[in-house]
């Protein structure tokens, strides 16, 4: 079996090891590949591991070898899955990873903005702490999170260890989500998504993004909310019309933003959000700690093994 990963940086920029990949067969590993280099780099593969390389249906129809192509993320839309499906070419994808690592990002923003940690330490380092006439100073808000209020727009997995993780700190939380939810754990409230706009504190994106979502975080949202808020994004850049979030951060309509995701990666020079009053960016890592990236190449690897044993794991229709 010949196997390709286009793209394989991300995921193991060297402190991991593809040995386990490379005993399946034919390993051609790659940390990047350029649009104009896809094709020859998989002609004759049986098998093609992808991030953000796109696998579209010109490209399958050209592999008549091609047999399995296995994305190293939750989202796929990067394959064609349609295309695939007509040419019996199984495509997996990989579920649940990175949960407790996204939700860690989440708070780290969080107390970014509550706290400002690393802005005071830095003071103190450059000499302002020895030079002030007070035994203690703030040079930004200090935010209690306990008593505010977290709203939380989608309640998958990622959502709910958000909710649990802010209700520990004492926060009260509510939620938006497509369905409605039953299990829901003690303290934990559903509510509608202008509710969660308007009543929230911080409000945490955490559902994927759809065709039907696009820019929902538009003016509309922004307008309700509290001029204390702070909105997060550790889901998708394209859920938030950045404009509109830059109008509003600028103008000291809602008090902060804090993006781990943005509408192009990487960020455009003329986006409004790089240079956005308490913008707060970090650049895709939510998904990026070592555990959790750990966990991807072994499943990615376990997908491909699947396989080859005639059960493939989570495929995606």
């Amino acid at each position: 079996m010949k196997i390709v990963v286009l793209d394989g940086f991300a995921l193991n920029p060297g402190d991991l090891s593809w040995k386990n990949l490379e005993e399946l067969g034919e390993c051609a590993i790659f940390d990047r590949t350029k649009p104009e280099d896809v094709f020859d780099r998989v002609l004759g593969a049986d098998a093609l591991i992808t991030n953000k390389v796109i696998i579209n249906k010109s490209l399958m129809e050209k592999l008549p070898s091609l047999k399995y192509i296995g994305v190293t993320a939750t989202g796929y839309n990067v394959v064609d899955v349609q295309a695939a499906s007509e040419r019996n070419i199984v495509v997996t994808n990989i579920p649940a990873y990175s949960t407790n690592s996204v939700a860690q990002l989440v708070f780290s923003h969080i107390l970014n903005v509550a706290n400002r940690v690393e802005l005071h330490a830095n003071s103190v380092r450059n000499g302002e702490w020895i030079k002030s006439p007070d035994f203690s100073y703030a040079k930004s808000p200090q935010i209690e999170l306990a008593g505010k209020t977290l709203g939380i727009v989608g309640f998958g997995r990622i959502g709910r260890q958000v909710a649990e993780i802010g209700y520990a700190l004492g926060m009260k939380v509510i939620f938006q989500n497509r369905s409605v939810k039953t299990d829901l754990p003690s303290g934990i409230i559903q509510k509608s998504l202008a509710e969660v706009f308007a009543e929230s504190d911080f409000v945490s994106l955490n559902c994927p993004l759809t065709t039907e979502n696009g820019e929902f975080v538009n003016h509309g949202p922004l307008k309700t909310m509290k001029p204390t808020a702070v909105l997060i994004n550790t889901g998708r850049g394209g859920l938030i019309n950045e404009q509109d979030l830059a109008v509003a951060l600028n103008s000291g309509q809602i008090y902060a933003a804090c993006l781990d995701v943005l509408s192009t990666e990487p960020p455009l020079p003329d986006n409004p959000l790089i240079t956005a009053r308490n913008c707060f960016i970090t650049p895709h890592i939510a998904w990026a700690t070592f555990e959790a990236r750990q966990r991807l190449l072994n499943i990615t690897i376990d997908n491909l093994k699947s396989f080859i044993a005639g059960n493939p794991q989570n495929t995606v229709k």
